[in-house]
């Protein structure tokens, strides 16, 4: 089974919303470029079938959340417009077990690049911030993936939505924030800005390092999800989900 033969079924199970195999104990010689690959392999894909390629997002950057699923380095993947939830309904439809996790939302002005990347150039380039809620929905069976399933797995990307509330970069300290999570009206999360690596900057400037190892960049005009600041919170069909991000407002959604 080569790179493409797997990409191939894990873009059937992501599209199909059936939960599948592990990669990895079939193809334990798989490397974590090899995952990267199939990644690319699979948007390169939705791209010829129509899509769009808007950004990236960060996954596991946080210590914590490394630990509690035993892997212990952060990830990125690709978003797609498709991904793009526009209003407060979010369909279950094309999900197998899908999760909820606030996440502050960076726009680019300028073009991001570079092993020598500082945070100073990170806020030079960024047009903005908006706080985000983004879906995970792994497609392994129970939710069970190492490093190298869930890179190959687009890391767990699903649907993401955007507040229409856009900040300047230094109008608030980012890394002091606190966001609660309200499911059905109970409180089931909170975090603060400061669980993604410290800051949410160190996480795009941690990306654009992974990133140019592999000759790639950030585009002016793409969006750059920074990494979960609570726990991902499990949610089914008729669940209201309420992601209260304080001084900068709340995302409220609908589970159908």
């Amino acid at each position: 089974m080569d790179l493409k033969d797997i990409a191939d079924e894990i873009y059937r199970h992501q599209k199909d919303a059936v939960a599948m195999d592990r990669i990895f104990p079939k193809k334990p010689s798989i490397t974590l470029e090899d995952a990267y690959k199939i990644q690319e392999i699979n948007i390169e894909k939705a791209l010829h079938e129509g899509d769009q390629f808007v950004g990236w997002k960060m996954g596991l950057t946080s210590v914590a959340k490394q630990r509690s699923i035993g892997l212990h380095q952060p990830i990125y993947g690709r978003l797609l417009r498709s991904m793009k939830i526009s209003d407060g309904e979010l369909s279950l439809d094309g999900l197998i077990h899908p999760r909820v996790e606030p996440e502050f939302a960076f726009l680019f002005k300028e073009k991001l690049e570079g092993m020598n990347i500082s945070e100073k150039d990170v806020w030079r380039a960024t047009e903005c911030i908006m706080p985000a809620v983004e879906v995970i929905d792994s497609r392994y069976k129970d939710f069970l993936f190492n490093l190298i399933d869930v890179v190959a797995d687009n890391a767990s990307s699903s649907r993401f939505f955007i507040k229409e509330s856009k900040y300047a970069p230094a109008q608030f300290q980012w890394e002091n924030l606190m966001v609660k999570i309200r499911l059905n009206d109970r409180v089931v999360q909170e975090g603060i800005g400061s669980a993604v690596m410290g800051h949410p900057v160190r996480s795009v400037v941690e990306l654009v390092k992974m990133l140019d190892s592999s000759g790639l960049c950030i585009e002016p005009g793409m969006i750059v999800l920074t990494g979960g600041i609570t726990d991902a919170v499990q949610f089914f069909s008729g669940d209201s989900i309420q992601v209260d991000f304080g001084q900068i407002g709340t995302i409220d959604l609908i589970a159908r």
